[in-house]
């Protein structure tokens, strides 16, 4: 039996905006500033998702990082509002889902401070009733305490909840928090990385997520006409 929806999470990297331009940016801005080789763009999008620090310390001693990660953010304010656009239908389906009375949230393993530049520099803010980043916890995503909190906060069950990423770390969080996971292949986990967690739905555009909410029972208590 399915269970209506009143609550969807997006990761936000990856599944709802482009930001790799700006995190390359970021990232090599930080290399050259250390004396340290530039790495390819390939490489630097695969290790996105776990947060800026563990997105340098691949690649930066342990004496320096905390050097590096002033560095990274103190470039990557700047960065983010020229080298950030959305992911195609990803306006829209927000647009779509908030006429339709649908609560939004953001899950994000990105700092709050990068988190809200992104926000406020789309102009999707008003678009979420909860924001929560992976500085705000003990433990970011795949641990599945960024998708509780949001839940208790908003007063959701998971069942009633559908979170949206793009990596396998969101479908380890999401499964991990009982709340079923759509994964959009717009990030930088490969099909087959993704296969093998077995989500709820694979999808190659976000606005396929729309077609799947018309065949789950939407609240009734909401002005919908899903």
């Amino acid at each position: 039996m399915t269970s209506s929806i009143r609550l969807v999470i997006f990761d936000l990297d990856g599944t709802l905006v482009d930001a790799y331009p700006a995190i390359v940016s970021s990232f090599n801005h930080v290399m050259q500033a250390l004396g340290l080789p530039p790495q390819p763009e390939a490489l630097i999008r695969r290790s996105v998702g776990w947060g800026d620090t563990n997105l340098l310390k691949p690649f930066v001693q342990p004496g320096r990082l905390s050097k590096a990660l002033k560095l990274y953010r103190k470039n990557h304010a700047a960065a983010l509002t020229q080298g950030t656009r959305f992911l195609p239908g990803a306006k829209e389906l927000l647009r779509i889902l908030k006429k339709k009375g649908c609560q939004l949230a953001v899950a994000s393993n990105r700092p709050t401070k990068f988190s809200y530049i992104i926000l406020e520099h789309l102009k999707m803010r008003e678009y979420f009733d909860d924001v929560l980043c992976g500085d705000r916890l003990k433990k970011g995503k795949p641990h599945p305490e960024i998708i509780l909190r949001i839940l208790k906060r908003l007063s959701i069950r998971p069942e009633e909840a559908l979170f949206v990423g793009d990596m396998t770390v969101d479908v380890e969080a999401g499964r991990r928090a009982g709340v079923r996971t759509i994964v959009v292949l717009s990030g930088s986990s490969t099909r087959q990385e993704i296969k093998k967690l077995k989500p709820y739905k694979i999808i190659k555009n976000i606005l396929e997520v729309e077609k799947i909410l018309t065949s789950i029972v939407f609240d009734s208590r909401s002005n919908s006409r899903w």
